[in-house]
């Protein structure tokens, strides 16, 4: 499997001539150190667009050390930050940063009791609940911080239970995103739409991506289809969770996007073809956790359907006795390795045999155990969802006498299709052994998900 995965590290560059150099460069330096950079570089041009305001690099860099003056934190200090996404958002982050702190990134829309959570795991030294923007001259530069300190405490999406928080510092954060960048041909033109939370790792990593290049970005603070599809016309790149691309109606009159990236859950054959017929570009999807970061990408010139792709540079990967996958690399999170150096994740995968890429089958804590047999959830949504009348289907057992947990599926039928539970149980067949075909399907108008677009299985039964 090292051998493997050190292949697919050449698959994503192959034009780079010593691959094992460029890995060990890409956690070098900080965020706010690199951000500066830019700002230095290019100071003059956008770095991001929210709502009708926009601001530059150099503008960026200043409000970040407006911030780190202001805040009056010492190093390693926790700042938890759970305000609505504004330019000033942006700059208190950097300047926590700055400041040699540690950003602790909340929800916004969190109520009392979940920020109360929040704070009891985190212990922050200060919490912002509104900013506004700081009088203070600018903190004089002064690159204080190396890449190993703790940069940012990021909390679990929480879809199997409370919330954990993950350590990660500058080195973790940036050999992901740099990583990707480079498997993605990331330039400085490129213009990057998105619709996704910062307090996620999804959305937080294009800014990331948007500093280091001294590219654009172009924030919408909500997610709304038509302003979405309107601002892609205008990008080069866009990010987007399944559902956002599932919502996306008509076909974009420009043709400049050049990448489309999908993550956070899976990605349906019909959500795909459709976000292809709207935007002219099949979604990559790409594969990670919070604790590991960005790990798997399909390769940007061949993305192959049902596939989380092959590991990005610098990601080491192997299959537990389970088919549990397990990873490591300078981009995970140092209090989640086992004893031997290794992050499982929780995750069960395997190798389609035809494109070598990765495919994910489902949680070890979602498997289900129906008359003494493992059943994978999505090995069976994959089944349902490959029906020309499914848009997507969700997978999860049932607590049943006969037989300990019963497979139960919930089905998402396109418009205009009709609902037939014995139909798609018998094509479902065609690709299941009998035990792991859906002993009852039922019908939704829309699965239940978090916040990330990940499915909420607990909300299923």
């Amino acid at each position: 499997m090292l051998e493997w995965s050190r292949a697919a590290w050449r698959r994503h560059l192959p034009n780079v001539p010593d691959i094992n150099s460029f890995v060990r460069e890409l956690g070098d330096g900080t965020i706010h150190g690199l951000a500066h950079a830019t700002a230095i570089a290019l100071p003059d041009k956008v770095a991001v667009r929210l709502d009708d305001e926009v601001i530059t690099h150099g503008e960026l860099d200043s409000l970040a050390g407006r911030f780190a003056a202001s805040l009056r934190i010492n190093e390693g200090d926790r700042v938890l930050l759970a305000t609505p996404l504004t330019l000033n958002w942006l700059g208190a982050y950097l300047g926590i940063l700055r400041a040699g702190g540690v950003a602790v990134l909340a929800n916004p829309a969190y109520t009392q009791a979940e920020l109360d959570g929040i704070v009891r795991a985190a212990e922050p030294a200060l919490v912002l609940r509104e900013i506004g923007r700081p009088d203070a001259e600018p903190q004089p530069w002064n690159e204080r911080a190396a890449p190993d300190p703790v940069a940012l405490l990021a909390f679990t999406s929480g879809t199997t239970g409370k919330p954990k928080g993950v350590p990660l510092t500058h080195r973790n954060l940036l050999t992901s995103i740099r990583a990707a960048m480079a498997a993605w041909r990331w330039k400085r033109y490129d213009v990057l739409v998105h619709a996704l939370p910062l307090f996620h790792q999804h959305g937080l990593g294009g800014f990331h991506a948007t500093l280091i290049a001294g590219s654009s970005l172009h924030l919408l603070p909500r997610f709304d289809p038509e302003e979405l599809l309107r601002a892609a016309e205008k990008a080069t790149v866009l990010f987007a969770v399944p559902t956002m691309y599932q919502r996306l109606e008509g076909t974009a009159e420009s043709n400049r996007l050049r990448l489309c990236v999908s993550g956070s859950a899976p990605l349906g054959r019909a959500v795909a073809a459709h976000a292809e017929g709207v935007l002219g570009r099949a979604p990559l999807v790409r594969y990670g956790t919070t604790e590991s970061g960005l790990d798997t990408s399909q390769v940007i010139s061949d993305p192959p359907a049902d596939t989380v792709g092959i590991p990005l540079p610098g990601v080491e990967m192997r299959f537990g006795d389970d088919g549990e996958i397990q990873l490591r690399g300078p981009q995970v999170a140092a209090a989640f390795l086992d004893g031997d150096g290794w992050f499982r994740t929780g995750d069960i995968g395997r190798l389609d045999e035809a494109s070598g890429h990765l495919v994910i089958d489902g949680r070890t804590k979602e498997m289900i155990i129906t008359g003494g047999m493992k059943v994978y959830p999505r090995e069976v949504e994959v089944a349902l969802e490959s029906h020309p009348d499914v848009s997507e289907a969700a997978v999860a057992g049932v607590a049943s006498e006969r037989w300990g947990e019963q497979v139960t599926a919930w089905v998402v039928m396109k418009p205009g299709a009709a609902f037939d539970p014995g139909k798609l149980s018998e094509h479902a067949g065609t690709m299941l052994a009998p035990f792991k075909r859906p002993k009852e399907i039922k019908r939704l108008e829309a699965l239940p998900r978090n916040h990330v677009g990940k499915i909420d299985r607990r909300r299923l039964r």
